[in-house]
């Protein structure tokens, strides 16, 4: 799937996510905890897919989410690409082909999301809102890069630093007490399982059963057959997909902020 398509997938996930808490557990959010979480779960979605990298010297190149804050973002997705294929190698079987690169290995399986979502929720708990600020910030920017895709491809990532920095201070002005945030680790995580489950619809697959060994493997990529398996770029995806997300984050957010609006339309159709 395609960095917006990701990142749209996030969004709708923590939305359809929340109004389902509230609708059934009565677990309740403001809407600044509603906007955070949403936003976050939307940068997570792309998190993965910084292990694509490209040429860092010459800004260009790697996945959507690896040019978001230009050589520096370009730099980190060297650097877990690098990890990554590390990783592949050390623990690779036999029957695990030879790989020059990290995409889709170590991000894209369900450790690592257990890992990330934790390691943000340790974070917070130990440093509070200055963890969190920092977090904020790197996430609010890679959704914007996902999201806005168009507008950051014109506006350049300077101006998507400055955007993903003034609205990381905004809410660090606006976030209750010191606490802990656990739900800022969770929409991490989430984010980063919802990206594994769009590309598990693709024909390339990922290696969701790792480390578990499989004939001699244990990079096994699972993914959709071709004749179901979702073409990266293709109609289905760019038409279908993302009209159908957001039809579901904008529902979502309707019966989280206007309940009253939602169960009208409802009983109307």
């Amino acid at each position: 799937m395609m960095g917006p398509s990701h990142a749209l997938s996030g969004a709708a996930a923590w939305l359809a996510g929340s109004w389902a808490l509230e609708q059934f557990a009565d677990y309740h959010q403001s809407p600044l905890a509603i906007a955070v979480g949403t936003a976050v779960c939307a940068g997570g979605a792309l998190f993965p897919d910084l292990d694509l990298s490209g040429k860092v010297t010459r800004n260009q190149g790697g996945a959507t989410v690896a040019r978001t804050f230009g050589v520096f973002s370009l730099f980190i997705a060297e650097v877990i690409e690098k990890l990554s294929l590390g990783v592949y190698h050390a623990t690779k079987l036999s029957k695990d082909p030879h790989r020059n690169n990290g995409h889709r290995t170590l991000t894209h399986t369900i450790p690592f999301t257990v890992l990330v979502g934790w390691g943000t929720t340790a974070l917070c708990a130990t440093y509070g809102k200055w963890a969190v600020i920092g977090i904020l910030f790197f996430m609010i920017g890679l959704a914007l890069r996902g999201l806005f895709d168009d507008w950051a491809k014109r506006a350049g990532w300077v101006i998507v630093t400055l955007v993903s920095l003034a609205a990381a201070w905004f809410t660090f002005l606006n976030l209750p007490g010191d606490r802990g945030y656990p739900l800022i680790g969770l929409a991490v995580g989430v984010g980063c399982f919802v990206h594994i489950l769009g590309d598990l619809m693709t024909r390339a697959g990922v290696p969701i059963l790792w480390p578990i060994p499989i004939r001699r493997r244990m990079w096994t990529m699972i993914g959709m057959p071709n004749s179901i398996a979702l073409k990266t770029g293709s109609k289905a995806e760019v038409v279908f997909v993302r009209i159908g997300l957001t039809v579901v984050a904008i529902l979502s957010a309707i019966g989280l902020v206007a309940p009253n609006v939602l169960e009208r339309f409802t009983i109307e159709s």
